[in-house]
């Protein structure tokens, strides 16, 4: 049995991830108590056939029941049980955001502030963030990336992919990307953010390509980096890694990074890498 622990931060895309997980036939349990996990396992194994994908998410809804999440997960291990916990966060400026947006409760700002209730949730979460197998930092994805980043880390493995890079730009004024194994500042080249006529662009557009990538600095440094990583990146899948994040920086995350980011990512598919490898490229600060 495929079995998931989905858990985290409120706000942070569970309700998104879990649409991810149905979509893709997985039998779901939103809030279940940890005290029932193997009991419901139990039961689920008596009918596998009928549900060999089975995700159960748990968080600080369940109040105290959640507190014996820890003990719950070592005693399914205890008899043998594999699963795969998967964590989801975001930084505390963006869940305050979508907290207001969406003018939800937070389910530990009861007599408290939003933010103090963010920051104990985290404090309470560290534990079992500690165990997961997969962190997925959501901050500053839309909606449709988000489960497509989520969509492209559950099925990894499954059409021939053993190694998923992930080549994602981002701006460092709203700080670093939390789940990236790789940072390149890209803040040394000539920045189009200062002219009058490519400052509305974005690294999308061919204006802003174009002043950023027919440097000749630009293509040293391109054919530099893409050479290392061509070598990087067949070590890290002998090594088993099944996901490298890359992060490409520049100070808004609209401009120098994008540009680079999306020429990274095609001169990597065009680079011949071994099979089971594949690149795909995103954008996190690119709408703000």
């Amino acid at each position: 049995m495929d079995l998931k622990i989905v858990t985290g931060m409120s706000g942070a895309g569970k309700t998104n991830f879990v649409q991810v997980l149905e979509d893709m036939g997985y039998y779901c349990v939103d809030n279940l108590p940890p005290n029932l996990f193997s009991k419901f396992v139990e039961l689920i194994l008596q009918v596998q056939s009928d549900y060999d994908k089975v995700a159960l998410v748990a968080d600080v809804r369940g109040g105290k029941f959640f507190q014996d999440v820890t003990r719950v997960l070592q005693e399914l291990k205890n008899k043998g049980l594999k699963y795969e916990i998967i964590f989801l966060e975001a930084s505390d400026d963006i869940l305050v955001r979508r907290f207001k947006e969406t003018r939800r409760r937070h389910p530990l700002a009861y007599k408290r502030g939003l933010l103090e209730g963010i920051q104990e949730e985290r404090q309470r979460l560290a534990g079992i963030r500690g165990q997961a197998d997969v962190i997925i930092d959501s901050s500053g994805l839309r909606v449709q990336d988000f489960k497509e980043h989520a969509a492209a880390l559950l099925t990894q493995g499954q059409t021939g992919e053993r190694l998923q890079v992930r080549v994602l730009s981002f701006g460092f004024k709203y700080g670093l990307p939390i789940d990236v194994d790789l940072v390149m500042d890209v803040r040394f080249l000539p920045n189009p953010f200062y002219l009058p006529e490519l400052k509305p662009l974005c690294g999308q557009d061919e204006p802003v390509r174009d002043f950023v990538l027919e440097r000749p600095v630009t293509q040293s440094f391109l054919q530099k980096y893409t050479a290392l990583l061509q070598e990087l990146l067949p070590l890290y899948l002998a090594e088993g890694k099944q996901y490298l994040a890359i992060g490409i920086g520049c100070t808004g995350g609209r401009h120098r990074s994008v540009a680079i980011a999306e020429e990274l990512g095609r001169r990597l598919l065009a680079a011949g890498l071994p099979d089971g490898i594949s690149v795909r490229v995103g954008h996190r600060d690119l709408n703000k």
